[in-house]
């Protein structure tokens, strides 16, 4: 269930190659590739959706990152909408006991975001959540990389989110995942595959027969790193030209690039909160 949004305002873009397009939900969008992920394997992938009347619908992923933080795409949440996140969730389309539904009480954008600028990066947010987590069997935080860390060419990595099964499939409500192996830096900016769109806070992954169209905006790519499972990007987006091209692969945002960013939110909030309980008590 993915929509692509194409963005033609892109002048760093070599004419050549196909645009980028984010990666958000809707039924038009096909899917290639990946399997239905056994349910909870991947514990700290929530569903994030929006209101409508009196509903809630699915738009895109993201990772609890921290009992009350989700960390997502900035070009998911960078419309006015009434926000919920669900955790612990397998199959969308219905409630299976697990499942934690928690209002969003702020929506922290990284400020250097351009929504007319795909290739300008900074593709990445941070949802407080109006209270938080219980962690469980099937609720967990997603593990961050240190800052700064690059993987090598070829790590192994999951793509995860909600999408359809295969290309002019139906819709799948259960989770999926797809095996994405990580492409470098230098090979991905490199002439016939991104060239310039990409820039060093990204992380290429895929380029094959499986792509981000398996998964949602904002859903993690959880990368191998010593034995436990990383949460090194935030999905972004892919080209115009088809989700799976050849030597196109799934962009994401950077994780390590923003872990800086990330302490200083979560901090500001907190001194925040001292200062508001300290008002109360004057």
């Amino acid at each position: 269930m993915l929509r692509f949004v194409l963005f033609t305002t892109l002048a760093a873009l070599v004419l050549s190659e196909p645009q980028p397009r984010y990666l958000e939900d809707s039924v038009d969008e096909r899917v290639v590739g990946g399997e239905v992920a056994r349910p909870n394997s991947w514990p700290w992938q929530i569903s994030l959706q929006y209101q409508s009347g009196s509903s809630f619908y699915h738009t895109c992923g993201g990772t609890l990152v921290r009992r009350g933080w989700v960390m997502t795409a900035a070009h998911c949440v960078d419309s006015s909408r009434t926000w919920r996140v669900v955790l612990g969730d397998h199959n969308i389309n219905s409630n299976e006991g697990r499942e934690q539904y928690m209002s969003v009480r702020q929506v922290y954008i990284h400020p250097n975001w351009n929504s007319n600028n795909v290739a300008g990066g900074y593709d990445i947010a941070l949802l407080r959540l109006s209270s938080e987590a219980t962690l469980n069997n099937y609720v967990q935080l997603g593990a961050l990389p240190p800052s700064g860390q690059v993987l090598p060419n070829n790590n192994p990595c999951y793509i995860t989110g909600w999408g359809r099964t295969q290309t002019g499939g139906s819709l799948s409500a259960n989770l999926k995942q797809a095996y994405l192996p990580l492409v470098d830096y230098r090979t991905c900016s490199s002439y016939g595959w991104w060239g310039s769109t990409v820039k060093d806070t990204m992380v290429c992954a895929g380029g094959g027969k499986d792509s981000g169209c398996q998964g949602d905006s904002g859903g993690p790519l959880n990368c191998s790193v010593n034995g436990q499972w990383v949460v090194h990007g935030v999905t972004s987006f892919v080209s115009s030209a088809g989700c799976n091209t050849y030597q196109k692969p799934t962009v994401f945002t950077r994780v390590s690039a923003y872990i800086s960013w990330m302490n200083g939110v979560s901090a500001l909030t907190w001194i925040q909160y001292i200062t508001y309980i300290t008002n109360s008590r004057v």
